[in-house]
């Protein structure tokens, strides 16, 4: 048996909703704590199916990982297996994050090409190159990426765009290399801030987090830490759109709202009335009276609008009053969830990086199918501006990405349930 869900529209979100930790956070820091022997506690886990994952694929490398509630707690050895191409590496993206590590331990690693989501084309070669720069080779072979170095040293590193999976894996394997290191055009993205703050803590010396330049002083070892993940922007992001598409009210908590500048920026060009809450209860309000107004979207590397949350503008400007330009410049394969859309009686019409959605009053209900984390949590807030029931399938992809989707709706007063199909 499978399952769907069967999103009913016309009800209006209202109410509080917290946020955990951030997926794109979590699953670097485990990473990290491959390099340091003895045990680092992680707090503020999301409880999503990606988490397991990782935590499969660490085993697999020689540690012991316990998961308890929203703790993870990694125990890593003295002797680490540097061959990570275990069943659980290939069912995630993020899995490429324990090459550096690896490099930067075990001086050579073997692991599995990842997968994750279906948005686009993700090279590798960044990682291979600013690899490389540190003293490495690599190669692929049989369906893995293999890297050795007799050691690491410092280097000056430029990339060519400021990825944060390649920002990652160089920050991890300089952190113990001989010699200092500097990446240039680096990502800035708060989750990299997270993971200079871990490293740091568990005695990297690092300059420059949330800038475009990162400093590296190598040291010789590291020791393990506990440390609380960043809420997650983008799940904080996802309610915002879902307050302002459903003409609600809905009060986000546990994420930093300075990580969402942009976007409840854009919500507000969009008419909803936005309040930020700072301190320990940090988070903000979304309210909108009155039907969205259309607002144009560029998806851009931070602190530009993230390319995660293109479905979810797209959602919004399909029952926004205009008409709205969205522009993917990161990923060319996120227009897919245009198709669905139009299912859903979208008035839409791509032309390579660009989308024109011209907003309708209300949609229509109809079966569709995520393709990507995002996508699929996109077409459930977008059946809710439907009428009639809305089928959404492949529901497995959003709940790589939200722990507890459904539950969060039902408290804010959606009619939406979970189905075996």
């Amino acid at each position: 048996m499978s399952e769907h869900f069967r999103v009913h529209g016309g009800a209006r979100l209202v109410g509080e909703v917290d946020v955990v930790g951030a997926k794109n956070s979590v699953l670097k820091l485990m990473a990290a704590a491959l390099l340091a022997e003895g045990t680092t506690t992680l707090t503020n886990c999301p409880d999503i199916l990606d988490v397991p994952l990782m935590a499969d694929a660490l085993r697999s490398l020689g540690c012991e990982v316990e998961l308890e509630g929203d703790v993870a707690r990694i125990t890593t050895p003295a002797e680490l297996s540097y061959h990570a191409d275990s069943e659980a590496m290939g069912k995630l993206r993020a899995s490429i994050c324990v090459l550096g590590p690896l490099v930067g331990r075990c001086k050579r690693a073997v692991v599995a090409l990842p997968g994750g989501d279906a948005i686009g084309s993700r090279p590798l070669d960044m990682h291979q190159s600013g690899l490389e720069k540190l003293g490495a080779k690599t190669w692929i072979e049989h369906g893995c990426i293999v890297a050795e170095a007799e050691g690491l040293h410092g280097a000056q590193i430029w990339l060519d765009f400021p990825s944060m999976g390649a920002t990652e894996n160089i920050l991890m394997a300089a952190v113990l290399a001989n010699g200092t290191t500097v990446i240039d055009n680096a990502a800035r993205e708060p989750e990299i801030i997270d993971l200079c703050l871990m490293l740091t803590q568990m005695g990297a010396r690092i300059e420059g987090a949330g800038t475009s330049t990162l400093t590296v002083h190598g040291v010789t070892e590291l020791k393990p830490t506990e440390h609380r993940v960043i809420g997650d922007r983008i799940v904080g992001a996802t309610w915002g759109f879902a307050a302002a598409m459903t003409r609600g009210d809905v009060r986000v908590r546990g994420v930093n709202p300075h990580h969402l500048d942009l976007v409840l920026e854009k919500l507000r060009m969009a008419g909803a009335e936005v309040t930020v809450y700072e301190g320990e209860d940090e988070g903000f309000r979304v309210v909108m009276d009155g039907r969205p107004k259309a607002v144009d979207f560029v998806t851009l590397p931070y602190p530009g609008f993230a390319t995660d949350n293109q479905p979810f503008a797209i959602a919004l400007s399909a029952v926004s009053e205009g008409t709205s330009m969205i522009t993917e410049n990161l990923f060319e394969a996120r227009f897919r969830f245009i198709d669905e859309m139009i299912r859903l009686g979208a008035d839409a019409r791509t032309d390579g990086h660009h989308a024109v959605i011209r907003g309708v009053e209300q949609l229509s209900s109809a079966p569709v199918w995520a393709s990507d984390i995002r996508a699929g949590a996109g077409l459930v807030l977008a059946g809710l501006c439907a009428d009639g029931a809305t089928e959404v399938y492949e529901i497995f992809h959003i709940e790589r990405g939200y722990p507890g989707f459904v539950e969060n709706l039902r408290k804010l007063g959606a009619d939406v349930e979970r189905v075996s199909s």
